[in-house]
């Protein structure tokens, strides 16, 4: 990838920046990289050498590295820091590095993960923190043997507000704070590694043979504001919206609605193709076919 510094950051600013020491070690493919679009990953493989990022939007990044290195130089005891876990799945080495590992009086595990992020991330919760912790929950299972009693974010908060904490119930009340993510059974766990290994090893395949990759679906896109309007043909102003197709059908049954009338897709803007959060739509033809045909 390139890196650009169109602010003119002084040098020691662009290096600290550009300085990046992160290693999956000797694996194949990296816990973050599985729970992942198989596309992105393939597509950002693919054209690493095309790729232009400017500097100054590393700076979250750098930070939440700056946030990790403080924390872990402190971990002692009880307290494992920043292991790097080895299994093997299906022919493919797999690997995560865990933030900490506090063992318990019982000697089970509790996997802690730090998150330099925003205050919008824990009061509406994230999907990819669950598959996150989960995973690393399995490696802990397989790679040492030992079992896994809670998993938890330990969340910074980089644009927390004294003053919004103090008038919304719903705000978190410091800028720092623990956050629970619910522990999958071994079952749901397994089925869960192991089929984003499979995953991804068939997108693999399918592009070498030539039948391209798989779709990103609307939650890895960021889809927002997608709709499915019921509405007269000859009318554009819809009579009811709805999330999803199945409630608009139930709808327009309940009503009895003739010919007269339709269920009309009205397609939501994909976020991370569209803000420019992933690196690699300039060069993915679903999302280029999208914004050609709009």
């Amino acid at each position: 990838m390139k890196t650009t510094n169109q602010f003119n950051l002084p040098d020691p600013v662009y290096k600290a920046l550009t300085n990046d020491s992160y290693s999956k070690g000797d694996s194949h493919r990296s816990i973050t990289t599985l729970i992942d679009s198989p596309r992105v990953r393939i597509q950002r493989e693919q054209n690493e050498e095309h790729l232009v990022e400017d500097v100054s939007e590393k700076i979250w990044s750098i930070l939440g590295t700056a946030v990790h290195n403080i924390f872990e130089d402190c971990a002692e005891g009880d307290y494992l820091s920043e292991e790097r876990l080895f299994v093997d799945i299906d022919g493919w080495k797999v690997s995560g590095a865990i933030d900490i590992q506090k063992t318990e009086s019982d000697g089970s595990i509790t996997i802690m993960d730090y998150k330099c992020t925003s205050v919008w991330s824990v009061i509406f919760d994230k999907e990819e923190w669950h598959n996150q912790l989960n995973a690393y929950a399995y490696l802990v299972r397989k790679a040492k043997g030992v079992k896994v009693n809670k998993l938890q974010i330990v969340a910074v908060l980089r644009d927390w507000k004294k003053r919004e904490a103090e008038m919304k119930e719903d705000y978190p009340n410091a800028p720092i704070m623990i956050v629970d993510i619910p522990l999958w059974d071994e079952a749901t766990t397994e089925q869960y590694v192991e089929g984003r290994v499979k995953l991804h090893q068939e997108a693999e395949f399918n592009n070498l043979v030539g039948d391209g990759l798989p779709l990103c679906s609307d939650k890895e896109r960021w889809l927002r504001g997608g709709k499915f309007a019921v509405k007269k043909k000859t009318v554009k102003r819809a009579i009811k919206l709805f999330d999803s197709l199945d409630e608009a059908q139930q709808f327009f049954q309940k009503e009895g609605f003739d010919n007269n009338f339709l269920i009309e897709e009205r397609k939501g803007d994909p976020v991370r193709c569209s803000q420019n959060y992933c690196k690699v739509a300039e060069f993915c033809d679903q999302y280029q076919k999208e914004i050609t045909h709009a």
